[in-house]
């Protein structure tokens, strides 16, 4: 490239930032956000008011607590408490305009996704080209709050991990034809409110204690959440891919996705970490069960509809679930 045209360019781009009102200091021309300097942000960051409406594990009683005592899942260790205590802060902890580390997180995300260098607008239509519900994001976080962006911010700033975030989200815009069938299926689906989803079932496990053991073993704590995350959306993509599934299935899937994550959370990390390592073992992830068929000739998974996290209910007593 010759260096008018790169001139050209970068006046073009610098142009273009100022008509979407993105000039100056703001979010949108601000360097993209590590998931560092953002974790540094959320641990000196007052969230008192946060904490207030922690609940680190899920309720139980009677027999359900004594069964949960002698042969549930061992305990988080005290020195990860606070660690764990930080991530359900942030997973209740809204997204704030008036702080510049959310819009940096936001316009991170959103560069990442997009492979675009420039930043976009606070409110639009774009959010919904990205899988939101609407043009405003915060009203997709209800339930997982800044925890939600952190994980997706995690999964782009990877580098090992962002040729995923990208397959995944290429798969969730377009459209996929089916071998020997002349139907064309619609494979896309809102891969942030996907995203949303899947942080959600990773809190609920963090909170029935699911993940205490390999928390222990790593003594961490968000690490192992991140990874998690990860796991799961890559279960979810390798399945949503090659079994040619749909948004109808997604319901089905999202709950199967949940029992797995939470009973066999060693295997979906041993799974990312084959495809992260380009592996053999790659190719031997978990399937999930087809969906079953009803009396009728129908697959049940068509009466679970897909929905937004807000739309999703938690069950205290017992094992939570989505719906």
């Amino acid at each position: 490239i010759s260096k008018e045209l790169q001139q050209a360019r970068e006046e073009w781009e610098a142009m273009e930032e100022i008509r979407s009102g993105l000039g100056g200091t703001s979010a949108g021309a601000a360097p993209p956000i590590s998931f560092n300097e953002a974790l540094q942000y959320f641990q000196t960051a007052d969230l008192s008011e946060c904490r207030k409406k922690v609940q680190a594990t899920v309720r139980r009683q009677g027999l359900a607590a004594l069964v949960h005592f002698l042969f549930g899942p061992p305990r988080l260790q005290p020195q990860l408490q606070e660690e764990r205590e930080l991530a359900l802060a942030m997973a209740q902890c809204g997204l704030d305009d008036n702080e510049s580390v959310h819009m940096r997180i936001l316009q991170t995300i959103y560069k990442k996704l997009t492979r675009s260098r420039l930043g976009c607008p606070r409110y639009g239509a774009h959010w919904e080209e990205l899988g939101f519900q609407g043009a405003d994001p915060r009203t997709d976080l209800r339930g997982t709050g800044m925890l939600g962006l952190m994980q997706m911010l995690h999964f782009v700033m990877d580098s090992q991990r962002l040729p995923l975030a990208q397959e995944i989200f290429k798969l969730s815009q377009h459209e996929t034809q089916a071998p020997a069938i002349t139907l064309i299926l619609l494979q896309n689906f809102p891969f942030c409110i996907m995203s949303v989803n899947i942080t959600r079932i990773v809190i609920q496990a963090l909170r029935e204690e699911r993940l205490s053991r390999e928390c222990n073993r790593r003594q961490q704590v968000i690490a192992v959440l991140n990874d998690l995350y990860a796991a799961a959306f890559l279960q979810l993509y390798r399945v949503w891919k090659w079994q040619h599934k749909t948004i109808a299935d997604s319901g089905f899937l999202l709950k199967e996705l949940e029992l797995s994550t939470k009973k066999k959370p060693k295997q979906l990390l041993k799974s990312l970490e084959a495809y992260v390592n380009r592996s053999p073992a790659a190719d031997g992830l978990q399937q999930l069960s087809p969906p079953t068929v009803s009396a009728g000739g129908h697959q049940a998974s068509k009466e679970i509809n897909f929905t937004g996290v807000c739309d999703l209910h938690i069950e205290l007593e017992g094992e939570a679930r989505l719906i």
